[in-house]
């Protein structure tokens, strides 16, 4: 034996120190996902994508593994087993309304990206026919395509905030709005309304938050602040929540919005949470579910839909809700 040679060899270093670089960014990560902390960039970025950590998790396993570092294969371990139970759906699995049903509705939301896609929303809407539509980042032109469209005798009662790119937004509805209200205070329009449905009064909010951009995510945590008061405000209320979240089930700021309003989120309902809607482009099943229709316990979730809207980097989603008398 060369008595000037001592550790494992080369290549079993290499690959314990690479084991170890794997580690230390996926266990951050992870961590601040335990600990109920968004932090900042790029956590709440790569928190988005959550359950694609198990791929450096698990490369950093065969590293240990071929290093035969028992410490870090212990590690790899622990920080696998932790993404996996994170991975799995958040809240509950059912909604769980009480009393006959009142109305059955349809709900859409779809986020236009600048009014870009508003030609394939308006054709959906046509073939879905939804009672409920959330527009986002509804531009001077979507304003003016869904007026065009979508005459008054299919959606006779609207609350529209026109705006230049991602700034506008609309709500369309089939039910009585009895109320309109300037929403949630926030960058882009977040308008609000009451609708009169089966003879309950529903709160009706569009969601658009700004995105944790790096050297926004401030202000993103701020505007979620904002809809998880909005949300503890209508507990007990029948309540529909629905748009571009730009936030997903593994973001801290979301689960307070859930939590603060019992809500439930329709995907998750639905067996769908999982679903990616953003981007679009990204091939199944990579991207991270953003957009959502949350709703409160009045109602009951009959299926969800991601649907593809050409011109836009986000799919709409499809809802179909029973209302129940409570």
């Amino acid at each position: 034996m060369d008595p000037l040679r001592t550790g494992p060899p080369a290549p079993r270093r290499v690959a314990a120190w690479a084991a170890g670089a794997l580690l230390v960014g996926t266990a951050a990560v992870v961590g601040c996902r335990a600990a109920g902390v968004d932090a900042d960039t790029p956590v709440p970025q790569l928190l988005a994508f959550l359950p694609w950590l198990l791929v450096p998790g698990g490369l950093a396993l065969l590293l240990a593994a071929l290093a035969r570092h028992r410490p870090l294969a212990a590690a790899a371990v622990v920080v696998l087993a932790l993404t996996g139970w994170y991975a799995l759906p958040y809240g509950a699995g059912a909604t769980a309304p009480g009393g006959p049903v009142v109305a059955r509705l349809r709900v859409l939301t779809a986020n236009v990206e600048f009014g870009q896609a508003t030609g394939d929303l308006i054709a959906a809407v046509r073939k879905e026919k939804p009672d409920l539509l959330f527009v986002q980042e509804c531009d001077h032109s979507c304003t003016a395509a869904l007026a065009a469209e979508l005459p008054r005798t299919d959606y006779p009662y609207r609350h529209v905030v026109d705006g230049d790119l991602a700034s506008g937004s609309a709500i369309l509805s089939v039910h009585p709005l009895t109320r309109l209200t300037a929403g949630i205070p926030a960058t882009l329009a977040m308008p609000g309304a009451e609708a009169r449905i089966g003879g309950r009064t529903v709160r009706l909010q569009l969601a658009h938050p700004l995105p944790p951009v790096p050297g926004g995510t401030g202000a993103w945590r701020a505007e979620l602040g904002r809809v998880r008061a909005y949300a503890a405000a209508s507990r007990g209320t029948p309540t529909i929540l629905a748009g571009d979240f730009n936030a997903t089930q593994d973001h801290a700021a979301f689960r307070r919005v859930l939590d603060a309003g019992e809500l439930h989120d329709s995907a998750r309902a639905a067996g769908a949470s999982r679903t990616p809607s953003w981007p679009a482009a990204a091939p199944r099943p990579l991207g991270a579910q953003i957009d959502h229709v949350l709703v409160s316990d009045d109602f009951g979730v009959r299926g969800a839909r991601f649907l593809d809207l050409a011109g836009t980097d986000h799919r709409a989603l499809l809802v179909d809700l029973a209302l129940h008398s409570g």
